[in-house]
């Protein structure tokens, strides 16, 4: 038993994460994504509701998109003129305010339909 025990080699045991988001190769990630997608058996119940629209249809609805940009795009021009003055200005459900602060120029878009708003700063 003497002589058995000065042939055993050991090593020691390390953990070695394999996530990358526990520390491990960031190599893994696509590798772990694929794999659950692959094991995942739920269906997304909003996915057979989604519009598959056609050649002509998406056309139409680009033109639509382009022509309504152009229009909110006059609009706003002939509100505010050449820049953008300090006031406010109401552009259909939207109430504008344009002020200056020390941080920039402020602009406070409020949906007056539905109550939502909105902060834009352009910095000096």
């Amino acid at each position: 038993m003497l002589f058995v025990s000065g042939y055993c080699i050991g090593q020691q045991l390390v953990y070695k994460p394999i996530n990358p988001a526990f520390g491990g190769d960031t190599f893994n990630y696509q590798w772990l994504l694929s794999s659950a997608e692959a094991q995942n058996q739920f269906e997304d119940p909003n996915a057979s509701e989604r519009e598959v629209l056609s050649d002509l249809e998406q056309f139409q609805k680009d033109l639509n998109r382009q022509v309504l940009g152009s229009l909110s795009r006059s609009v706003f021009d002939s509100q505010l003129g050449d820049g953008l003055q300090e006031g406010t200005f109401t552009v259909g459900d939207l109430a504008l305010e344009v002020f200056e602060t020390p941080e920039g120029l402020v602009i406070n878009i409020l949906d007056t339909s539905t109550g939502e708003q909105t902060q834009i700063i352009i910095p000096n």
